[in-house]
């Protein structure tokens, strides 16, 4: 018997942990990770996948300590490219924005980790624009 040596797909939970370890991982990319950004994690994950905010906090908490055990956004990104069709991945670009938004502040680290996901999960550069655009309008952020 041969044993299978291609990837396995993720599974759902492993895909919904890339995704919000990537949104943790937007959150951190100003060294400022603060409550109001663990609970726009949390509310962002509940509105995309529908889940109870008791069940949103739980993957935060199990995220937290998958990005915290990774040196490296490749295994995230490669998870939720791999996992997920281009539509959700665009709607992944939304949801980082949102996390870089939900202090009130944009830090050019933020925007450069959007523009590096996007990349690495293979949302082009009009796709992370528009998404962008749509977050700053639901927020009712105007564009300097």
């Amino acid at each position: 018997m041969s044993e299978n040596t291609a990837t396995t797909p993720a599974t759902q939970d492993e895909a919904h942990i890339a995704t919000a370890a990537l949104l943790i991982e937007a959150a951190l990319s100003d060294d400022d990770y603060q409550d109001v950004e663990r609970d726009a994690i949390a509310d962002v994950l509940v509105r995309h996948y529908k889940i109870s905010d008791a069940d949103a906090r739980d993957l935060v908490r199990e995220a937290e300590k998958a990005q915290a055990a990774s040196e490296q956004l490749f295994y995230f990104t490669r998870t939720v490219k791999e996992s997920f069709p281009i539509e959700t991945r665009v709607q992944l670009i939304e949801m980082l924005w949102e996390i870089a938004y939900a202090d009130g502040v944009l830090s050019k680290f933020e925007a450069n980790l959007v523009r590096r996901i996007a990349g690495l999960i293979y949302v082009s550069d009009r796709d992370r624009g528009n998404a962008r655009k749509r977050v700053m309008a639901r927020l009712g952020i105007n564009e300097d």
